[in-house]
């Protein structure tokens, strides 16, 4: 058994004090405990996170007012509009 390694696993999960003995001298080690710091932009990142926890995914106004336009057949599409995006889609997939 490697007495060494021991001490370096006991150091990783203790908060005990580790002393090594080296030859005619000895040399003492003591854990010490991490620190974890976040830079502004993690901290900002963060506000942003929790700010948009609270904003839905769906604009429910949004849809429910574009649903009745299509029940009443209100709803206009362009076709230049309409044309435009399916030939930028189709131009799209074919490269």
């Amino acid at each position: 058994m490697r007495i060494g390694a021991y001490n370096q696993v006991a150091q990783v999960y203790g908060s005990q004090k580790i002393s090594k003995s080296y030859g005619a001298g000895s040399v003492n080690a003591t854990s010490t405990l991490d620190k974890v710091s976040f830079s502004n932009i993690g901290k900002d990142m963060q506000v942003a996170k929790n700010a948009l926890k609270n904003v839905p995914d769906v604009r429910e106004d949004k849809v429910n007012a574009l649903k009745a336009s299509i029940a009443d057949g209100t709803y206009q599409v362009s076709s230049e509009n309409f044309a435009d995006k399916l030939i930028a889609a189709f131009e799209a997939k074919a490269i």
